[in-house]
């Protein structure tokens, strides 16, 4: 091997070495990305609505097929995250937490089956998010790319708001992703709640919202909204929300990479916890 070669083969281990995969699943759609951490850029980005809720089995047909048709996904990356995004999570106190246990905090909100496994992610600085991830589709990945990092994706949400937040006043963060939106209320720099939503119309998407600032005793001409996620301002939800919520606005730039300009998506906020696990 002459100097030349031993150079490019340098050069293209060290860009493989830092090379990032972040995937995102729910029964509702997928999305992936690709960081090239050497030098700040994205260079893939591909995300896959579904026209339906899926079960996870097929949920996984679709990972499979995904993989088939596109080839960037088959490039070497020496770090890959898996983010589920479903409502089979419950937030306990870290105080409170036995990891021996950590079944029984799911059993009041979600039916638990005798196969589920139980995860559980740890949030700065004292919360426990305990979730149920999709089993068939971990050992897709583990089979894949071998050991690799995944977390439910309320947990990406909540501490990257906790890492951003300075203020004393409360403030509410409304993240919305397709049919769904997550609410997290931070006060004193400190979690006060999170919780995710369904919603069909735009009055259930208003309900929900005034009925958790209502529990809160937060007043809507005083507290500020912050949108982030699936949410436009010409959208009848946005619409409806500014009729009854004095401080609302969207959340500003929140990443520094840069995107290949084939693989840039249509509204950067939509993918906020896709681009903020990286």
């Amino acid at each position: 091997m002459d100097l030349t070669d031993m150079v490019e083969t340098a050069t293209t281990s060290q860009n493989t070495n830092n090379k990032k995969l972040s995937i995102q699943v729910s029964l509702n759609g997928l999305s992936f990305c690709i960081l090239n951490k050497q030098d700040n850029k994205i260079l893939y980005f591909k995300r896959i609505d579904f026209e339906r809720q899926l079960d996870p089995i097929k949920v996984l047909s679709k990972i499979e097929l995904t993989y088939e048709q596109e080839n960037e996904l088959n490039q070497p990356v020496n770090e890959v995250v898996l983010l589920f995004t479903n409502n089979l999570f419950t937030l306990v106190p870290e105080k409170m937490f036995d990891e021996d246990n950590a079944a029984s905090y799911l059993k009041f909100n979600t039916k638990i089956l005798k196969t589920d496994f139980i995860a559980f992610d740890k949030i700065e600085p004292e919360t426990i998010n305990v979730y149920i991830p999709y089993a068939n589709i971990t050992n897709y990945f583990f089979d894949k790319y071998g050991e690799f990092e995944y977390q439910h994706s309320l947990s990406v949400l909540i501490e990257s708001l906790l890492k951003l937040e300075k203020s004393a006043k409360p403030k509410v963060y409304l993240h919305s992703h397709l049919n769904t939106y997550e609410l997290v209320v931070i006060e004193n720099t400190r979690l006060v709640f999170a919780n995710s939503f369904e919603f069909e119309t735009k009055e259930d998407f208003l309900y929900y919202l005034l009925f958790t600032a209502e529990q809160l005793n937060l007043d809507p001409q005083e507290f500020e909204l912050i949108l982030l996620g699936d949410i436009q301002k010409d959208s009848a939800e946005y619409k409806m929300a500014w009729e009854y919520i004095r401080n609302i606005s969207f959340m500003g730039p929140f990443h520094s990479y840069q995107f290949e300009s084939e693989s840039k998506p249509k509204e950067e906020l939509s993918e906020y916890l896709l681009i903020k696990s990286l």
